[in-house]
């Protein structure tokens, strides 16, 4: 039986079991970062087999701070998430970090950071089915022009 990735890392690396909440908000981002680029890369690769630079193109519109900022609002405004995923996210929000955006507003950059932060968490917890389907809703609503997905 296939395990997942996750699951495959923790038995390959003879990594143990630890308590995702004790994480900071800034680790959990870290990670939120990566996984968000991976499933993002991932749908754009499914969806079309073309030159890497255009499949960049359209990834780099989607990974950038302003589009997962519309994602948060987009989240806030539908009342997408649960108590502890809003939690996870304003910990993220809110977190003070050492660097700062190149290409975003400082708040953008910020709810970015919060959105990377309930990806990691979701991520490290194993939740792979909300995770994927809070990228998917946050796609739909940036594709849309953040209205409705």
């Amino acid at each position: 039986m296939d395990v997942g990735i996750l699951d495959n890392i923790k038995l390959r690396f003879g990594l143990g079991e630890v308590d995702v909440s004790s994480y900071s908000p800034l680790t959990l981002a870290f990670i939120g970062d990566c996984v968000f680029d991976l499933v993002v890369k991932t749908v754009m690769v499914e969806k079309a087999n073309c030159p890497a630079n255009k499949l960049h193109r359209k990834t780099s519109a989607l990974v950038k701070a302003e589009s997962q900022s519309v994602m948060a609002k987009w989240f806030a405004d539908n009342s997408i998430l649960t108590e502890n995923e809003i939690a996870i996210y304003r910990r993220g929000r809110n977190a003070k970090s050492a660097t700062t955006a190149k290409n975003a507003s400082v708040g953008d950059y910020r709810r970015a950071t919060g959105v990377e932060a309930l990806i990691g968490y979701h991520y490290l917890s194993g939740n792979t089915e909300r995770l994927v389907e809070l990228i998917k809703l946050g796609m739909e609503a940036v594709e849309a022009g953040s209205g409705n997905p």
